[in-house]
């Protein structure tokens, strides 16, 4: 008899916890939250009322605490003050109507300036890249900053970091900043780490999870940035890691894995934009500004293109890079083609996308076959369907090639590039950065890029799409429901 008051005592407490658990849930998720993220979330908690919650205390919050916040207005303020009366090249005439519009959004987002007179050159191989990033560093004089999501040596990078190297014994001041789990969670971490120390760099991890130190926030929170700046003089940002092209995961080695990236080369005005997004990562994670840097030492660029740096991430209040990315999909009048490995969009790119259509732009977008993260592979698959029949052309990177490349163009004059996908992820919870360009020269760079992926992809048509199986649909739909999980 006393087993069953004991099973019945028990049964009414966890019936009570869960009833506490539903109500809290309805009353907490929902607040300032996306309606279909507080959705998902009260659908998980209310399969899983207690590891639902549970799950929620752990990644629930997709900002930064408070302080790193507050850090990061006061170094926009910073930023705006500095920059507010300072001319920066000469931008070109004849702009589009609404690309003035555009320009002033992003300078309020992010406080970065447009700047004219520089020079934008596109870098497509995946080891040129590689050994002209350590050319670069070889003529450094002053300093070298490198901030990249992923930062590995090895036998790709060799050179590299060689060239790290040789800097650090000239005297140049190498400062260096890495995103902390993803760099941990990768081949070589130790080895690298153990080499930075060795040459003397200034480097640290961006993002840490230290809670015994009180670094503590989401724990699933990036910094996806990839940038280089050497002596403010010269820039490269984009999509690649420092890495080889298979990551050095043995999964990707034996799948014959190799990822497709693009980077930007940039001279002028642009790079002390570029150097003040470095040293904003720099001083939330270190607290100092490094000497002998000055943002006001603008070198003359090499060409005639205007850029503007658009950062963004949860230290900021609002989805800067998303903003962009719909005002560009709205002003387009003839084009829009766009790169991104992981295309998990949210229902107003959703819209933006299919008006687009509707006022007879012709929209493309460029994704991998395959892809590395089975999760966000099966999220973006469920949403071909819906773009094929809104009359997006869909063109799939033949495998066993990633392509990780993330790019926008629209029309033949505007483009950005830089390390935002356009999925949830990127938007909400990684700190990325975005390069908008205005030039023709530009964009025809970036069209022959286009030619030659679409040369070496397959369209997607709809009714082959529709007919593929009942459990790839069934997958499809179930990764769609966890992507909102922010």
């Amino acid at each position: 008899m006393d087993w069953v008051v004991s099973s019945a005592f028990w049964l009414g407490a966890y019936t009570v916890v869960d009833i506490i658990v539903r109500i809290l849930a309805l009353v907490v998720v929902p607040a300032n939250r996306k309606p279909t993220s507080a959705m998902a979330w009260l659908l998980a908690i209310f399969l899983v009322p207690i590891p639902g919650m549970i799950l929620f205390l752990l990644i629930g919050n997709p900002r930064l605490p408070r302080e790193r916040r507050e850090m990061q207005t006061e170094i926009n303020g910073v930023l705006r003050e500095a920059n507010e009366h300072l001319e920066r090249g000469t931008p070109r005439p004849n702009e589009p109507g609404w690309f003035s519009a555009i320009v002033r959004m992003n300078r309020e987002l992010g406080a970065l300036p447009l700047s004219g007179d520089n020079g934008a050159r596109l870098v497509t191989g995946y080891q040129e890249s590689l050994d002209e990033m350590a050319e670069a560093i070889r003529s450094a004089r002053r300093y070298v900053h490198v901030e990249f999501y992923i930062l590995k040596s090895d036998r790709s990078t060799e050179s590299f970091f060689r060239a790290l190297e040789e800097a650090c014994a000239r005297g140049v001041a190498v400062r260096v900043l890495m995103d902390h789990w993803a760099n941990l969670s990768k081949p070589l971490h130790r080895k690298t780490r153990d080499r930075l120390k060795r040459m003397g760099a200034d480097w640290h991890y961006l993002l840490p999870l230290r809670p015994l130190r009180r670094r503590w926030q989401r724990p699933d929170l990036r910094n996806h940035r990839k940038l280089l700046i050497v002596d403010g003089e010269v820039a490269y940002m984009g999509s690649q890691n420092i890495t080889d092209a298979s990551y050095n995961v043995r999964s990707n080695i034996k799948r014959g894995l190799q990822w497709v990236d693009l980077m930007v080369r940039l001279d002028g005005p642009v790079v002390s934009s570029v150097d003040a997004v470095f040293l904003s990562d720099y001083y939330s994670e270190t607290g100092q500004t490094p000497p002998g840097v000055d943002l006001r030492d603008m070198a003359p660029g090499t060409g005639d293109v205007d850029c503007q740096v658009l950062p963004s991430g949860p230290g900021f209040e609002v989805e800067n890079n998303l903003r962009l990315f719909l005002a560009l999909l709205y002003a387009a009048q003839r084009r829009i083609v766009m790169v991104s490995p992981y295309f998990v969009p949210d229902e107003a790119l959703m819209l933006a996308v299919s008006a687009a259509v509707s006022r007879g732009v012709r929209v493309e977008l460029f994704v991998s076959e395959i892809s590395d993260q089975a999760m966000v592979y099966h999220a973006q698959r469920s949403y071909y369907e819906a773009l094929l029949k809104a009359g997006v052309h869909i063109y799939l990177f033949q495998s066993p090639y990633i392509l990780h490349t993330k790019t926008v163009s629209v029309d033949d004059e505007v483009a950005v590039i830089g390390s935002s996908n356009m999925d949830m992820r990127s938007f909400g919870l990684n700190f990325e950065v975005s390069l908008l360009v205005r030039g023709e020269e530009f964009v025809r760079q970036l069209r022959e890029v286009e030619d030659d992926y679409r040369a070496r992809s397959r369209p997607l048509q709809l009714d082959d799409w529709v007919a593929r199986s009942f459990g790839s649909k069934v997958l499809d739909n179930l990764a769609r429901l966890t992507s909102a999980l922010q």
